[in-house]
């Protein structure tokens, strides 16, 4: 799939940018021309992406306190996009939940986002932006032993829908893309067990998973001017997983 957008001039902060679906954001973005700050928690990799794309890095671990996050990126000059990536799971029979793993999961994938999109929509003032939450399948069904990562991501697009309300004012549109299980190297391992596979393909009518780019594609779109009368939409990418 090539994807054609032009974000030359523009500056995005992609967090979550060491692996997964934030890294292939950040890759892309930087073939389409913008200066990007890749964040994360895994400085190696961190800087082998920056080696392959030129990309600012920065290690932030988005579950921390206001005030590390404020710091962390304050340096910066305004960013005209965010893509919050960033993310964690805690897989668990909701009859065996832990509340620390609970919190963790929540302070990251939703308080996290939260705390950035406030640091990075405080700099857009004035001059607008695009912020697009990478959400989940997760957020609009429940999964089995995902009890943390549903509300986690349930939790983010209700956040989404409030940052499309308080700052539409200030022309900064804010979004979600809920992709289903995405093939990035760790899910094609986590994902390699039939036993375990076979049942979500199952239920997803086009009978695959997503490839990292189909999830890139849309997230770009969002951020891009193509999408300048839209804000506060959770847009599945699973395929109609979630049509049933």
């Amino acid at each position: 799939m090539k994807t054609e957008f032009d974000f030359s001039g523009k500056r995005v902060l992609v967090t979550g940018a060491s692996s997964g679906i934030g890294r292939a954001c950040a890759q892309t973005l930087a073939r389409c021309g913008a200066h990007v700050v890749a964040a994360g928690r895994d400085a190696a990799a961190l800087d082998t992406l920056a080696s392959e794309t030129g990309c600012a890095t920065l290690r932030l671990d988005v579950g921390a306190h206001r005030s590390v996050i404020d710091a962390a990126l304050e340096p910066f000059d305004a960013f005209d996009g965010l893509v919050n990536c960033a993310g964690i799971a805690s897989l668990e029979p909701a009859l065996e939940l832990d509340a620390d793993a609970f919190d963790r999961v929540m302070a990251v994938n939703a308080r996290g986002a939260a705390l950035v999109a406030r640091a990075i929509a405080l700099k857009m003032l004035g001059r607008g932006g695009s912020i697009v939450n990478v959400s989940s399948q997760a957020s609009l069904v429940g999964l089995p032993d995902h009890l943390s990562y549903c509300a986690s991501k349930a939790a983010l697009d209700s956040i989404t829908r409030v940052l499309c309300i308080e700052l539409g004012r200030h022309g900064i549109r804010v979004n979600s893309v809920n992709p289903t299980v995405t093939l990035t190297p760790m899910a094609r391992f986590a994902w390699s067990d039939p036993v375990k596979s076979q049942p979500m393909l199952q239920a997803i009518p086009l009978g695959r998973f997503a490839e990292p780019e189909e999830v890139v594609a849309p997230v770009l779109f969002l951020l891009s001017d193509a999408a300048s009368m839209i804000s506060g939409v959770s847009l599945a990418v699973d395929g109609g997983y979630t049509a049933r």
